[in-house]
């Protein structure tokens, strides 16, 4: 059964690939440019993981990761945080404010989907990687 995640990137070319790799390996990804219209996005579908940038207009990544746990309902979803911060503490701040783990940026297309699949249960990893 394949997972149904949501990405979250106001980098076109980024949201695009992830989409693409996701799907790729049997996965159902939704994507959103903006983390406002992801936030609603994750409270209107049952998503079973939600993959974001860090930084974005408006509302952050950490603002993001911190309301959905603050959900009930959107708790136990997996939030990843796909960034390109990687400074010592980095680690530390991302976790602290939410998220459930991260993905270095630039992304490596062989190894991303087996990194996203770690956070899902067994039945909804990707068959293929």
């Amino acid at each position: 059964m394949p997972a149904h995640i949501l990405v979250i990137d106001d980098n076109r070319a980024n949201l695009d690939l992830m989409l693409y790799l996701l799907q790729a390996f049997g996965h159902a990804a939704d994507g959103v440019t903006d983390a406002r219209a992801g936030l609603e996005a994750a409270r209107s579908h049952g998503y079973d993981a939600v993959l974001t940038d860090i930084l974005m207009p408006e509302l952050d990544g950490y603002a993001l990761a911190r309301s959905l746990k603050e959900e009930a309902r959107l708790r136990d979803t997996p939030v990843i945080a796909v960034t390109a911060l990687a400074m010592a503490g980095d680690r530390e701040r991302i976790l602290s404010a939410g998220f459930d783990g991260y993905v270095a940026k630039p992304i490596e297309p062989q190894a991303f989907v087996q990194q996203i699949d770690s956070y899902l249960p067994e039945h909804l990893r990707s068959n293929r990687v």
